[in-house]
């Protein structure tokens, strides 16, 4: 894991600011979901997705190669020769 050398406070209610370079580097955009999780002792943002990136339906997805994709999707996907 590398070091930005950007620290950022924590406030009263446990937030704080992702910095902008961050955000543009990942493509977190304004409404984005982030996944929390840890490593050890460490705390691990992943930027989450809860929609098909093909079709952006939310109903019966399955997991692809760090992406999710709807039934339908795949289905489709799977009749492309």
């Amino acid at each position: 894991m590398r070091s930005t050398g950007i620290f950022r406070r924590i406030d009263s209610l446990g937030r704080f600011v992702l910095p902008k370079e961050l955000r543009k580097s990942l493509d977190i955009q304004q409404n984005d979901y982030l996944q929390i999780f840890l490593e050890g002792d460490e705390i691990v943002l992943r930027k989450s997705q809860l929609s098909c990136v093909l079709c952006g339906g939310t109903d019966d997805l399955a997991d692809y190669r760090d992406k999710k994709i709807c039934r339908k999707c795949l289905a489709e996907l799977s009749r492309i020769k």
